[in-house]
């Protein structure tokens, strides 16, 4: 055997024996992690850079343990079911980040971001590099790019029909100026009453995130017994 063969094999060992692929696999996960972990902080989401990090980290950690344990009757243990454990696993924290009031919910993304950020980590332990770029190149494109779009979606105005069901007699008033408060503004309005209640048919017009708001807004007054966004 030559010295080149020689030098190649003792760095293929040495490769080997210190474990170095984990080692770039673990690297890896951290800036892919941190790249999207980054953002979320940013934007001052509850899942931020060390969570996203960590959930990487670990992912690939035991992906790549999964791959590489040896029973005891000699044969490699099966990736697919530890990967799985993992999906599975990630979906706790990810329903802590899912905050629910009054009517709104938020933390969704954050929950859909750590759940991915597992896949890729899981990627990223099983040896497929490339793959574990693209995804984390178009994770942070959806929610760079795509986060802006969507915020302007939301502050887009628009017209929307509503039935607001409040008690016999009720002023609509009062009703108005916290329509006016919450930044829309009635367009039309028809009033039918009945023995029970009194309906209020009309159309708001406004930023399209303020009428929840406005409607939970409204249902926590006495004299309103319903609303209805159609």
């Amino acid at each position: 055997m030559s010295v080149a063969q020689d030098g190649v094999q003792l760095l293929q060992d040495l490769f080997v024996g210190l474990r170095l692929d984990l080692a770039l696999k673990l690297g890896l996960a951290v800036l892919m992690g941190g790249a999207i972990g980054l953002e979320r902080q940013i934007a001052g989401k509850p899942a931020g850079l060390r969570t996203n990090i960590l959930i990487c980290l670990g992912s690939a950690l035991v992906m790549d343990l999964s791959m590489n344990l040896i029973g005891p009757d000699g044969r490699v243990g099966d990736p697919a079911r530890m990967a799985a454990q993992v999906v599975t696993g990630i979906g706790f924290i990810g329903a802590g980040t899912i905050m629910q009031s009054k009517g709104n919910i938020s933390g969704l993304t954050s929950a859909a971001t750590i759940w991915t950020v597992a896949a890729i980590g899981l990627t990223i332990g099983a040896g497929f590099f490339v793959e574990g770029l693209g995804a984390t190149a178009m994770v942070l494109i959806v929610l760079l790019v795509l986060g802006n779009l969507e915020h302007k979606l939301v502050r887009t105005e628009r017209t929307v029909p509503v039935t607001v069901r409040a008690a016999v007699a009720c002023d609509f008033g009062p009703l108005e100026q916290m329509l006016k408060d919450s930044g829309l503004r009635v367009v039309d309005r028809e009033t039918f009453d009945h023995p029970r209640d009194r309906v209020f048919e009309m159309r708001w017009r406004g930023p399209a995130r303020q009428f929840e708001v406005a409607r939970d807004l409204l249902l926590e007054r006495q004299d309103v017994l319903d609303v209805t966004l159609h």
